[in-house]
């Protein structure tokens, strides 16, 4: 299909694409630039493929709590002083006594997730929903390659495509499910992140036998919730570990978490690096929370006393296979401690299995080449999370993601994401600012032409 939309006349200093909370966390610093300094405001736009905003939708679980503090909201770690805080939300919807009261840090999922549509509901007229961004190229003036600009191509929910132009982009396109290899999702196979739409389209009673495949903390979660909700069902956990791990959360481990660890880890040496990994791995990966471990860990004991079991735990276990026979699944467990193997009939299978992160060569696509890699293939970053050019290029490429390779495991997760993105906005400020010097006047928008 060609272009058959229009092409905005307008260069924006920043396109974000995609936004979650990590895009809406930059147009927070963005607008609050723009408070301080409203002579120079930075011109943003952000489109958006979801219809409306949502965060994780599928895991609002009755009762789960975030994993981090509530003052690692959008903004308070880089502007205490913020609107967009957790704390005013809380004013604003006449909860923070009640809050206080509860003596809590950690504010349940669904209204950290209400907190979030808050937010964005703020910064509507910056972000283009039922938009998804398709391709990302270099810009051009009359038909001449621009080394500071960037082409951002944009499909409407109607199929219409249109360009706009830009002097920087933020790719915040989030994390992709991942399945096991040669596992199809489907309406009895699930991945987590489908669990709650896909489990409320299911009739309860139709659900006599579940299983949840995974070891972290939606695999946890999912196999509480299942085994609370579903009072008949018999609800297997499949482990890949010798049960659950925890997940360490005390106050040293945290300061992985810190916003200038990622400056230990981006300017450590390969030895330092790997110690991040080697030592730090169980503060975020394939572990769960002990609450959540003791949770179950209680209903298994509990069925133990009564001597009627259904909620069973197959440990040092893996997936061999799923087969399909009309509205029957059927999984081939393989043991890790003898290689024996089990067939189990299932209802509804969950695959808690992770992600895989932003790759930003998708969206690139040939404009990836003009973008460094290192040894491994994997891109160049700068400290500022821009793609380090292979070319002349002075436009910006921001990635909101897929940068643990080179700022650690804490760089794309949410402890982090106000700082982060603090740091892209003053990147592309200060990018502005040093255009401006070069000209000798500020910088105004130029009509581009097709």
């Amino acid at each position: 299909m060609g272009i058959t939309g229009r092409r905005s006349q307008e260069i924006y200093d920043v396109v974000g694409i995609g936004f979650g909370p990590s895009n809406l966390s930059l147009a927070i610093a963005l607008e609050e630039h723009g408070a301080s300094a409203p002579e120079h405001p930075v011109t943003s736009h952000f489109f958006e493929r979801q219809p409306s905003f949502g965060w994780h939708r599928n895991m609002l679980l009755p009762s789960t709590t975030m994993q981090i503090s509530f003052l690692k909201d959008l903004a308070t770690f880089r502007n205490p002083m913020s609107r967009f805080s957790f704390i005013s939300y809380l004013h604003a919807a006449n909860r923070l006594v009640q809050f206080v009261n509860n003596q809590d840090f950690f504010p349940t999922r669904q209204e950290f997730h209400q907190y979030l549509e808050w937010a964005a509901a703020s910064l509507g007229d910056r972000v283009t929903y039922g938009a998804e961004v398709t391709a990302i190229r270099p810009g051009t003036e009359g038909g001449v390659a621009r080394p500071d600009l960037v082409e951002v191509e944009v499909r409407a929910g109607d199929g219409t495509l249109s360009r706009v132009t830009a002097r920087n982009v933020a790719i915040s396109t989030g994390l992709v499910p991942r399945l096991p290899e040669g596992v199809n999702a489907d309406e009895r196979v699930w991945h987590s992140s489908q669990f709650l739409g896909r489990f409320h389209e299911q009739d309860p009673a139709g659900l006599k036998s579940v299983a949840v495949v995974g070891a972290g903390q939606s695999a946890a979660e999912i196999t509480r919730f299942l085994h609370d909700t579903l009072p008949d069902a018999q609800v297997s956990a499949v482990i890949p570990s010798y049960g659950y791990s925890v997940a360490d959360d005390t106050p040293f481990a945290n300061q992985v978490f810190d916003p200038g660890a990622v400056d230990e880890y981006y300017f450590g040496n390969e030895q330092a690096q790997d110690a991040f990994w080697r030592y730090h791995r169980n503060t975020n990966y394939s572990v769960v929370d002990a609450d959540v471990i003791q949770s179950l860990f209680q209903r298994l004991y509990d069925e133990q006393v009564r001597g009627s079991r259904r909620l069973h735990f197959r440990n040092l276990t893996r997936v061999a296979e799923v087969k399909r026979a009309g509205n029957e699944t059927r999984v081939l467990l393989r043991s890790l401690l003898d290689d024996s193997t089990e067939e189990l009939a299932v209802d509804a299978l969950v695959f808690a299995t992770g992600y895989d992160g932003l790759d930003p060569a998708r969206l690139l696509s040939d404009f990836d080449r003009h973008f460094q890699r290192d040894a491994a293939g994997r891109h160049r970053v700068e400290r500022d999370y821009r793609l380090v050019p292979a070319s002349d290029l002075t436009c910006g490429v921001y990635l909101q993601g897929g940068t643990e390779h080179s700022h650690g495991l804490s760089s794309a997760l949410l402890s982090n994401i106000a700082v982060r993105s603090g740091e892209i906005a003053d990147s592309i400020v200060l990018g502005r600012t040093e255009r401006e010097l070069e000209h000798g006047c500020p910088v105004q928008a130029e009509p581009s032409t097709v």
